[in-house]
């Protein structure tokens, strides 16, 4: 006679499928570290997961049939937002090992709801390969990115917007490895693909710009860097000014609309969180460089402290935007040319306006 199967505890089929999205993570990562950062994402799906995991109700009709499937599409849909978002958080706060169960969540539910060989797939590769490079888990990263690179290929009509994010990560994978010959060129093609889907000088394609000078920085090319460097800047700095002149405008309309609404968001929308970490990481970077330079460069280091301050007052981190915009001022008052002393007076009129909070 055979034995009766134990019955599993409650929860254990969770267990199960928990154990199984835990053999994906890179197998660098210390499993109690991974048991660790599971938590952190399932403490913010796990209401989600219920409806989800919950067996279909028999509906009577095929309109009820049809709204139930569409709810269930939407809750996966959203699981899927919310888990790149928390992905992308984790890894601009230089957590890339939290950041992996998270992007799991985000590849699993991208090939339930748009199939293994989609393209909607790739941002989950891209995502969790960003997190394993940062993690130092490179195998990894270059099984997620091959996978990425396959489908991209695959799809004959793939937008640039996602074939540039595609290339930036392949550039990092392989200046991470070593490669440098490799990287710069994936990083070319990012700068190209950038450039037409977006136009050529865009903060889209001054990442791909950023990154590619700090290849050659490692070659010690400093005309190159120098150059790349200084593109990087003019397009912060030029798309910062018109960011800062919107939301001048928005706030003057509020004010106009309601006098008594300072709630201080206007324009908050023009930089998503991880643009704003993108510029924060290049911009300071591009600080060091030009104030460690042997040979200084006053306009062109005046003209990223403006651009920090800018990026500083729009993220409303005011005491920043104040230490760093005043630095500016100082400096643009000591050059022969000042054309750009009468703008950062402005900004720092204007972070003046508004009371001073840490962020």
């Amino acid at each position: 006679m055979r034995p009766r199967a134990r019955p599993q505890p409650r929860g254990a089929s969770h267990l199960l499928r928990k154990t199984r999205l835990l053999r994906w993570a890179p197998r660098s990562l210390d499993v109690d570290h991974q048991k660790a950062d599971w938590v952190s994402i399932h403490e913010r799906i796990c209401q989600l997961l219920i409806p989800i995991h919950t067996s279909l109700p028999f509906y009577s009709s095929e309109k009820e049939r049809k709204h139930g499937t569409e709810q269930l599409l939407n809750r996966q849909k959203h699981i899927i937002d919310l888990a790149y978002s928390t992905a992308q958080k984790f890894i601009l706060e230089g957590k890339p090992g939290k950041a992996i169960p998270a992007g799991l969540q985000a590849l699993r539910f991208s090939i339930r709801v748009y199939g293994s060989y989609s393209v909607d797939v790739v941002p989950a590769y891209l995502v969790l390969a960003e997190a394993c490079i940062g993690a130092g888990c490179l195998t990894q990263a270059t099984t997620y990115l091959s996978q990425a690179q396959w489908i991209v290929l695959k799809t004959p009509d793939c937008s640039p917007a996602v074939q540039y994010k595609l290339h930036r990560d392949l550039g990092l994978l392989y200046a991470a490895k070593g490669n440098l010959e490799q990287s710069v060129h994936h990083l070319a093609n990012d700068i190209y693909l950038a450039s037409c889907a977006f136009g050529p000088n865009t903060i889209q394609t001054a990442g791909g710009y950023f990154h590619m000078a700090n290849i050659f920085l490692r070659q010690n090319k400093m005309d190159i860097v120098n150059s790349l460097y200084a593109e990087v800047t003019a397009v912060w700095h030029a798309f910062l000014v018109r960011s800062v002149q919107t939301q001048e405008q928005i706030l003057k309309l509020q004010a106009e609309a309601s006098p008594f609404d300072e709630d201080g968001e206007a324009g908050k929308d023009h930089l998503t969180e991880a643009q704003q970490a993108e510029a924060i990481q290049a911009l300071n970077a591009i600080l060091d460089f030009r104030e460690q330079a042997p040979k200084q460069q006053p306009a062109e280091t005046a003209k990223v402290l403006h651009s920090l301050a800018m990026l500083y007052y729009l993220s409303m981190d005011l005491s920043k935007a104040q230490e760093v915009g005043v630095k500016a001022f100082d400096l643009v008052k000591q050059l022969p040319q000042q054309e750009s002393l009468e703008a950062i007076d402005h900004l720092l009129k204007l972070i003046n306006s508004k009371p001073f909070h840490k962020k």
